[in-house]
């Protein structure tokens, strides 16, 4: 019976990445960055947008770790590939580093507004969805199951079961950081398509 309790042990220490009885709110995770998810989702998605959906997303991406390197060669707290970053950081030369913590958050959240932009749905939530499942698999395999979806497509829910179920795991486990708060304590998305549409944001 022993011989289980290393399997139990790396199970139970594993809990507050993989779990979503942890609320971004509730101050249960690490502050550090917490400036940097402010600002860059400021700069990235204007003034009203709730920069906890994007700590959220480091959660479940990196434990909020910078050292985290991913066997596929993702680095940092957004998880970002070497190459991603270089390509955000030759429209942003002073993105200086994806091993650096800033950076990687600003170019991790530039990078969900690229994608953001690239969908077009009735809900800015639902864009949001698709944004944050686009980033976990590809832009590409995403419209590609896009397209498998009946038309019209109006919603997250509807295009999930075409999704893999990594990247639809990896949505609701950012949703349930995020759902677990009280309504009045989050701000609502007013306006970002219009706000994003009308302005490219450097």
């Amino acid at each position: 019976m022993c011989h289980r309790w290393p399997a139990l042990l790396l199970l139970l220490l594993a809990a507050p990445l993989w779990g979503g009885e942890l609320p971004v709110h509730e101050g249960n995770w690490s502050d550090e960055y917490d400036h940097y998810f402010r600002k860059y989702t400021k700069r990235y998605f204007g003034p009203y947008y709730d920069w906890r959906w994007f700590k959220s997303q480091a959660i479940v991406e990196s434990n909020l770790q910078p050292g985290v390197r991913s066997p596929r060669g993702a680095v940092g707290v957004m998880q970002l590939l070497p190459s991603t970053f270089d390509e955000i950081k030759k429209r942003h030369p002073h993105f200086v580093s994806v091993e650096e913590p800033r950076w990687n958050i600003a170019a991790g959240i530039y990078y969900d507004r690229t994608l953001y932009r690239k969908w077009e749905l009735p809900s800015e939530q639902d864009r949001l969805y698709l944004s944050l499942a686009s980033y976990n698999a590809g832009y590409v395999r995403m419209r590609r199951a896009y397209r498998r979806t009946a038309p019209p497509v109006e919603s997250w829910e509807q295009v999930e079961p075409q999704a893999p179920l990594e990247t639809r795991d990896y949505v609701q486990r950012i949703r349930a950081l995020m759902d677990a708060e009280a309504p009045k304590q989050r701000s609502p998305l007013r306006g970002v398509a219009r706000l994003l549409g009308e302005r490219e944001v450097l």
